[in-house]
């Protein structure tokens, strides 16, 4: 009752800072249109957006911002362009483009905030063009380094394997143990079966592994770490893609029979009216649609709040004053550190429903009723 309480006065004094805020900048608009130019707007939605989003640069953070001498750190990282309009390839570093306020050779970057940003190509004329862009991006180093951060854990486990043979392992070697236990004993055996779940379990293990890491990294806030991996619906598109491309390629006579044929269901609903057929075809393409959105939206959703308790402080604090911002900030302090806590526990839920319904799938395909008979 206590918490119900408290979200909604926290509701009615954001309500009471956003009129406060309306009414003070209608105000001001009136009194003087003569002073110094104002500061720019503050956007808590297109800088939550910004943050989650895909660059072409790594930031690390910005000293002075809105100062003459504004400075920002970041790692610059290679941009690849195919200019269409011109047919040649260009590849130099984002640095050229100053964080957006430069173009180079005619290329220009354009976007931020609520907008994607990309790269388009303005020639003479003016006319724009959009070139084939291959740059390396935040989320595909990421990717990187997640990948090699596995494969040295990975390695260094089996090191320690062979070195400690017939020991009871410890560090890095028990946990990982514990994990590969768990996908393996918990969700690829029952599911698969002992026949087929050796040969799907390293592709299964590797996705899980993955998808964990890459969550846990996104909920570090410093370099290497506070990218939003699998929060990007193209990282997620591709697992679902490969996921895909086993399951079809896997599948069976049995299973390719329930689709086109499904048992148990009349004749009418196969051939003069082929319902069933129809459903379950489309149900092969809506079964990855499901593994990339879930993965995608709850990241993605778990990082927005985040940072929306975060921005809560610079909301009160530009719309009211900067002392209720500073009043503000430890309940919005511990309100993301909650969620920071919880999101840990959707990391790891996410990578296990991600391989459960992999392992579903697959198994699906590769079932045999006669094997189960005999």
């Amino acid at each position: 009752m206590r918490i119900k309480v408290f979200i909604a006065a926290l509701c009615a004094l954001t309500l009471t800072a956003t009129m406060a805020k309306a009414e003070n900048d209608s105000t001001a608009a009136e009194q003087s249109a003569q002073t110094e130019p104002q500061k720019e707007e503050f956007n808590p939605g297109g800088e939550i957006i910004e943050h989650i989003s895909d660059a072409h640069d790594w930031h690390i953070m910005t000293l002075n911002e809105g100062q003459p001498n504004e400075k920002h750190i970041s790692i610059p990282l290679p941009i690849i362009l195919y200019n269409t309009a011109e047919g040649r390839l260009d590849v130099f570093m984002s640095s050229k483009f100053h964080h957006g306020h430069e173009s180079y050779k005619g290329y220009k970057l354009v976007g931020g905030g609520t907008e994607a940003q990309q790269i388009v190509y303005v020639d003479q004329k003016g006319n724009v063009s959009k070139p084939l862009d291959f740059s390396i991006t935040k989320v595909s180093v990421s990717v990187m380094i997640a990948a090699l951060i596995l494969l040295l854990i990975l390695f260094g486990v089996k090191r320690s394997c062979i070195k400690n043979a017939g020991k009871a392992p410890k560090g890095m070697q028990s946990l990982m143990e514990i994990l590969i236990l768990f996908i393996r004993d918990g969700v690829v055996v029952p599911i698969m079966g002992e026949k087929h779940s050796q040969r799907y379990l390293p592709y299964i293990l590797t996705l899980f592994l993955f998808i964990f890491l890459c969550n846990i990294l996104g909920l570090v806030p410093f370099f290497p770490g506070g990218v939003n991996v699998t929060g990007n619906i193209a990282v997620t598109g591709v697992l679902a893609v490969i996921t895909f491309l086993i399951t079809t390629f896997s599948g069976n006579k049995h299973y390719w029979k329930d689709i086109f044929n499904t048992p148990g269901v009349p004749w009418w609903l196969k051939i003069p009216l082929p319902l069933m057929p129809i459903v379950e075809f489309v149900g092969m393409f809506t079964k990855p649609f499901v593994l990339m959105v879930r993965l995608f939206a709850n990241i993605t959703a778990g990082h927005i709040v985040t940072l929306g308790f975060i921005f809560l402080i610079f909301i009160f604090g530009h719309s009211m004053s900067a002392g209720v911002g500073y009043a503000v900030s430890p309940v919005s302090v511990i309100f993301s550190l909650f969620i920071s806590a919880l999101e840990c526990l959707v990391a790891f839920i996410q990578a296990y429903v991600f391989a459960m319904l992999t392992s579903l799938y697959i198994g699906m395909a590769v079932h045999n009723p006669e094997e189960e008979h005999a």
